[in-house]
C-alpha cells in the first residue's frame, strides 16, 4: 500500500504545472466560471482507498489555488474593462476620436502564470489599481524632451502663453522725438534744432506678453488671443528717473470657425492689414514687415481696432469675408481750417493732438462717427510645386458727417436750424506675398483711397478737409511696398522693402477786397485745406499803388510724398524647443518727406525735403 500511495503522489505532483497552465488558459477565456473550474482540474480518482486521505486533501488545496487565481484574474479583467468603457465615454464628451484597438492588452492578464507571481506588475505605483494606473498613464500629455512645457489645460480649453523680450536700441540722425515708434511725418527739416541733432536710446518697451487659448465647443472650433506690450500711456518723467513703461492691450479677440464659416468679435489687426495666409487674424499669418520699428514700414496700411468680422472659406485655398470696424474722422494738424471753424471744429474730428504725457480731455480725442468702416476682402492661396503664393484684394468704405459751422454758427445751433455735412469715401487695397523658390518671398501691397488715409499707419495724413462754406471734402491718399524676405538658413533671415505714401492737395482759396496803398481796390486770394501755397494779392485793373501779399497758409507738416528703403537681418543666435530662442534683430531705414509747401528755407521756389537715417539693434528673447 505505501508504494502504491508513494506512486500515486508522484504522479500528483508531475500533474500539478499542467494544472496551472490548464487554468491560466482558462482565465484567458470569456467562459462561465462552472465550466472554468471543470475542465480545469481533473475529475477525482475513484479507485482512492481511505489510506489516501492526506494526497486528496493536497490536491484539494491545489484546486483551491487554482480557483482563486482565476477569480482573480476574472476580477482584474473586470476592472480592466470598466476603465475602458469610461475612457471611452469621455473621449466621446471631449469629441476625441474613438481606436478601435482596445485600450488594454490581453499581456496584462498573461503575466500571472503560477501561484507566486503577484497580480500586479511591479511598475505600478503601489496602491493603485493596474487599470487605474493605465488610464492615468494614457490620459497624461507624454512630453518628449524637445516639447514646450509652456502648455496647459482647465478642462477643455488648452492654454498657451506667449509673447518675447526685447531690449532695443535705436539711432536717428534727427531727433523726430517720438521714441521707438518712427512719426514718418514729422521728420525735421536741416535748417531746425531738431535737424542738427542726432538721437539714441534704449528701450524694452517692445516686449510682449499674451496668451492664446483653443477649445472646441461641440462642433465649433474657438480660438482666443490677448496680447499686450508696453507702449502705453507715458508718464512725464519716462526718460528722467523710472522710465516706467506702461502696459497697453494691443490684441484682444476670439474666433469661432463652423464648417466653412468663422466669425471674429474684439480687438484685432484690421481686416484692411495685408495677409500672408487667407483672412487669419493670428499674427504670423499677416504682413506688417520684419520691422523693429513698432510703426512698421512706411506706407503700411493698418489698424488694430475693435470691430466683428464673418469670413466664409467655400474651398481650402479660397475666403471671403466682411468687418464692421471701429471708425475715426481723421482731420490733423497739417490741414488749415477756414475762419470760424478752427475754434470750433476739433471737437468733430480727431485733429492727432493726443499727447503722450497729457491725461485731460483735449489729449484723448473723442469724436462723433456715423458708422463703423465697412471692408470686405478675399484672399487666394495656392501651392504650386511647393511653393506658398498668397492674393488678397480688400475694399473700405466709409461716411463722415460733422455740424456746418460756418452756415450753422455757435451761435444758431437749434434743432430747426442746424445744418450738417455728411460725405462718402472709401479705397482699395491688393497684397500679395509669392514664394518663387524655396524660402523666398517677394512681397508687394498697394492701397489708394479717397478719404481713407487714417489707415496708412504713422503719417498723420488726412481723411477730409473743411471747404471754406463749412461742407467736408474727402483728401485722395495712396501708399506701396515692394520687398523681399529670405530664410537663408533655419537661423538667418534677410529682408528689404521699399515704400512710400502720396497725400492729394485739398486746397481751396477764399477771395477778399481790400484798399490798394494809392488809390483802388486788391483782390487777395487766401487758402484753406491741405498743400495750400502762399495767398495772393492782384491789383484791379485800373487802380495804381500795391497790395499787400496775405499771410501764406502753407504748413510744412502737409506732406505730399514721403518713402522708406529698408534692409535687415535677423538671426537667430541658438534656439530649443523646450526654452524658447535668443536672436538679434538688426533694421537700416532711410526717410524721407516732401511737404506740397513750406516757408523754409527761405528760397521757397525750392520744396526742401526732410530725411534721415536710422538703425535699430534688437536683442530678443521669444518665450518657446
Amino acid at each position: 500500500m505505501r508504494v502504491f500511495a508513494a506512486v500515486l503522489l508522484g504522479i500528483s505532483l508531475a500533474a500539478s504545472p499542467l494544472l496551472a497552465r490548464n487554468a491560466d488558459e482558462a482565465g484567458k477565456e470569456d467562459t462561465p466560471v462552472a465550466a472554468a473550474s471543470t475542465s480545469a482540474v481533473p475529475d477525482k480518482p475513484t479507485a482512492v482507498k481511505p489510506e489516501g486521505s492526506a494526497i486528496e486533501s493536497e490536491m484539494q488545496d491545489l484546486r483551491s489555488l487554482v480557483e482563486e487565481q482565476r477569480a482573480e484574474l476574472e476580477a482584474q479583467r473586470a476592472a480592466l474593462k470598466a476603465e475602458q468603457l469610461k475612457m471611452e465615454a469621455l473621449e466621446e464628451k471631449l469629441g476625441v476620436p474613438t481606436t478601435s484597438e482596445p485600450t488594454t492588452t490581453p499581456a496584462v492578464a498573461t503575466t500571472v502564470t503560477s501561484p507566486e507571481t503577484p497580480a500586479v506588475s511591479a511598475a505600478v505605483t503601489p496602491g493603485v489599481p493596474l487599470a487605474t494606473a493605465t488610464a492615468a498613464a494614457m490620459m497624461t500629455p507624454q512630453k518628449s524632451p524637445d516639447e514646450s512645457p509652456l502648455y496647459f489645460k482647465i478642462g477643455g480649453a488648452e492654454f498657451y502663453p506667449l509673447g518675447f523680450m526685447d531690449l532695443t536700441n535705436f539711432f536717428r540722425t534727427n531727433n523726430v522725438g517720438t521714441g521707438i515708434g518712427t512719426g514718418f511725418n514729422s521728420v525735421p527739416f536741416a535748417n531746425t534744432v531738431a535737424g542738427r541733432l542726432t538721437e539714441d536710446h534704449f528701450s524694452a518697451q517692445n516686449s510682449r506678453i499674451g496668451l492664446r487659448t483653443h477649445a472646441m465647443f461641440g462642433p465649433a472650433d474657438v480660438t482666443g488671443y490677448l496680447e499686450a506690450d508696453f507702449l502705453g500711456f507715458t508718464p512725464p518723467n519716462f526718460y528722467d528717473t523710472s522710465n516706467s513703461d506702461s502696459l497697453r492691450m494691443r490684441l484682444y479677440w476670439v474666433d469661432a470657425k463652423h464648417g466653412m464659416w468663422e466669425v471674429l468679435g474684439g480687438q484685432s489687426w484690421s481686416l484692411l492689414t495685408p495677409n500672408r495666409n487667407g483672412l487669419s487674424a493670428l499674427p504670423g499669418d499677416l504682413f506688417y514687415s520684419q520691422d523693429m520699428d513698432t510703426n512698421y514700414q512706411l506706407g503700411l496700411t493698418w489698424a488694430r481696432q475693435a470691430g466683428v468680422r464673418v469670413i466664409l472659406h467655400p474651398t481650402k485655398n479660397w475666403a471671403i469675408g466682411a468687418s464692421l470696424e471701429n471708425p475715426e474722422q481723421t482731420l490733423p494738424g497739417g490741414v488749415v481750417l477756414p475762419p470760424g471753424v478752427s475754434a470750433n471744429d476739433g471737437s468733430q474730428l480727431d485733429t492727432n493732438s493726443g499727447s503722450l504725457t497729457g491725461s485731460g480731455v483735449a489729449s484723448n480725442t473723442a469724436v462723433p462717427n456715423l458708422h463703423p468702416d465697412i471692408i470686405a476682402k478675399t484672399a487666394f492661396d495656392l501651392g504650386p510645386e511647393g511653393h506658398h503664393l498668397h492674393f488678397d484684394v480688400a475694399g473700405l468704405f466709409r461716411s463722415f458727417k460733422d455740424v456746418n459751422l460756418i452756415s450753422t454758427p455757435a451761435s444758431n445751433l437749434t434743432g430747426t436750424n442746424t445744418i450738417t455735412n455728411t460725405i462718402h469715401g472709401g479705397g482699395v487695397e491688393g497684397g500679395a506675398n509669392l514664394e518663387v523658390v524655396k524660402n523666398f518671398h517677394l512681397i508687394g501691397t498697394a492701397f489708394w483711397s479717397s478719404a481713407g488715409g487714417r489707415y496708412i499707419g504713422s503719417t498723420a495724413g488726412p481723411d477730409v478737409v473743411v471747404r471754406p462754406d463749412g461742407t467736408l471734402a474727402g483728401v485722395k491718399a495712396g501708399s506701396v511696398i515692394g520687398g523681399f524676405e529670405w530664410q537663408v538658413n533655419p537661423k538667418t533671415l534677410f529682408y528689404g522693402y521699399g515704400s512710400g505714401a502720396y497725400f492729394g492737395k485739398a486746397s481751396y482759396g477764399v477771395n477778399t477786397t481790400e484798399n490798394a496803398s494809392l488809390t483802388g481796390t486788391c483782390t487777395v486770394t487766401t487758402y484753406y485745406g491741405y498743400g495750400n501755397g502762399p495767398g495772393k494779392a492782384v491789383l484791379n485793373t485800373g487802380a495804381t499803388g500795391t497790395c499787400a501779399q496775405p499771410a501764406s497758409n502753407a504748413s510744412g507738416s502737409a506732406n505730399r510724398f514721403m518713402y522708406e528703403p529698408t534692409i535687415g537681418v535677423i538671426q537667430t543666435l541658438w534656439r530649443n524647443p523646450a526654452y524658447g530662442d535668443l536672436k538679434i534683430i538688426s533694421q537700416y531705414s532711410y526717410v524721407s518727406r516732401e511737404p506740397w509747401y513750406t516757408t523754409a528755407p527761405a528760397s521757397a521756389s525750392i520744396l526742401p525735403s526732410a530725411h534721415m537715417s536710422m538703425v535699430y539693434l534688437d536683442l530678443r528673447y521669444d518665450l518657446p
